[in-house]
């Protein structure tokens, strides 16, 4: 025989529980007890045992043995329940209400009989509550052995309020059976995900602007989120223009980069943005691979004509924060907690029962503790960018096989190279896509 748990456990409404599944949550009481002959012990729930004691709130005496085999039955014992118990894993734990601590029991993954004793039930019941300066009220053993699955029952009832619990658990619908388990889990399943992908898509369709983007918008990679920021309407547009307007905006918003910026009198950007007028081949030193581009950028450097040109960077309009959207009246609120929440564990309880189990690590705890009481950032202010190191990059961002991500690229590098001044720019850009067809540049 091992004994696992002697000395004192911590109950509060009355309650507390063996569990083996480390996910699950508390099931009901109506769920634990349902379709029994005893309501003591709850074992309807695979995994879990909801185990009732008369004290409602306080200390009691809590003894765990596991067995080889039936123990005799000590005549000392004024209420005794039975019932089959088979874990789920191989973690069985007996857990305080709250999860409040938590004490390995070192159980088997195979079936079980347990026993549930209780002395002084009806004392608990009167006293409610204990506190630690108080003597004993009532007393309980939990004993395991192995042993095929049978039916619960009551072995020894002499409490008028042991009885009271009987007659509840004998007034219950009998539990699921297996297959009604198994799809009412399917249901639930397949009703979560519903709820995520929901939950998804509400999140997209806030992300661009009120309405979900195409699939050719969700792929087309580049600068599109950095655009997003700044007007998620003329994003869409962009996307309904057709490669032929999509390569015009391409064009334009190169060219506006260089005209802001002032390198359209520099003779080898200005022959650059002829070739890409002219739908030519970029000439060097724009031709290199787009993960480098290290010529552009050292002739960008080296050419005394490239001026200065710098503007107070562009700022995105203020959005309000995403709002999660309510709960569908039918679909089910979350279970109020979890069998393993953490709450501050009882100073002296590991004197009888060892260590509980830790749930949150100290800098987890920190951080829950603190994350919503740091003073958030002050915003930065804006500061002044170099208007030719944003417009050079639209160039080659122009010249995108791509047609849709060549104009969004192009934009966006021409919208930082406007810095304040963007919203003139973003209304030449959607004035083109009204347009259609219309002069290049």
């Amino acid at each position: 025989m091992r004994t696992p748990i002697r000395g004192e456990v911590r109950v509060e409404y009355g309650q507390t529980y063996v569990e083996s599944d480390p996910n699950c949550l508390i099931p009901e009481l109506r769920e634990a007890f349902a379709g029994q002959r005893e309501g003591l012990c709850g074992a309807a729930t695979p995994g879990f045992l909801w185990l009732i004691t008369g004290l409602h709130t306080g200390s009691v005496g809590f003894t765990v043995e596991v067995h080889d085999e039936e123990p005799a039955l000590d005549p000392e014992w004024e209420e005794v329940v039975e019932a089959s118990f088979r874990p789920v894993s191989e973690r069985t734990r007996l857990s305080q209400w709250a999860g409040e601590a938590a004490w390995d029991l070192g159980l088997a993954v195979t079936d079980h009989r347990v026993r549930y004793c209780a002395r002084g039930f009806d004392e608990g019941r009167r006293r409610d509550t204990r506190s630690p300066e108080d003597p004993p009220a009532d007393t309980y053993l939990l004993q395991f052995w192995p042993a095929p699955p049978a039916p619960d029952r009551v072995i020894r009832q002499t409490s008028p309020h042991a009885a009271y619990h009987h007659d509840h658990a004998r007034e219950l619908p009998p539990p699921p059976t297996p297959e009604e388990r198994t799809e009412a889990e399917r249901r639930a399943r397949e009703a979560k995900a519903r709820a995520a992908e929901q939950r998804r898509l509400h999140r997209e369709r806030w992300e661009w602007g009120g309405r979900l983007p195409s699939a050719t918008l969700r792929a087309v990679g580049g600068n599109v989120r950095g655009l997003l920021r700044f007007d998620p309407d003329l994003v869409h547009t962009l996307d309904a223009a057709g490669p032929e307007v999509q390569r015009r905006v391409a064009v334009r918003a190169a060219h506006r980069a260089c005209e802001a910026a002032g390198l359209t009198d520099v003779p080898w950007i200005a022959g650059a943005l002829t070739a890409l007028t002219e739908g030519r081949p970029l000439p060097p030193p724009f031709d290199g691979p787009d993960e480098s581009r290290t010529a552009m950028w050292d002739a960008l450097r080296t050419d005394p004509r490239v001026p200065g040109t710098s503007v107070l960077e562009a700022r995105p309009p203020e959005r309000p924060p995403y709002q999660p959207p309510e709960p569908h009246p039918d679909q089910p609120m979350p279970a109020p907690r979890r069998a393993d929440t953490p709450r501050p564990t009882r100073q002296g309880l590991g004197r009888y029962l060892g260590t509980p189990t830790p749930t949150r690590s100290a800098k987890e705890q920190f951080h829950a503790t603190y994350a919503e009481i740091r003073p958030a950032d002050e915003p930065r202010p804006p500061h002044r960018i170099s208007q030719p190191h944003y417009a050079l990059p639209a160039i080659p961002a122009a010249a995108d096989p791509d047609p849709l991500r060549a104009a969004l690229d192009a934009v966006w590098h021409a919208l930082g190279t406007h810095g304040e001044h963007y919203p003139d720019l973003l209304a030449e850009v959607r004035a083109l896509c009204g347009e259609g067809l219309g002069p290049e540049a």
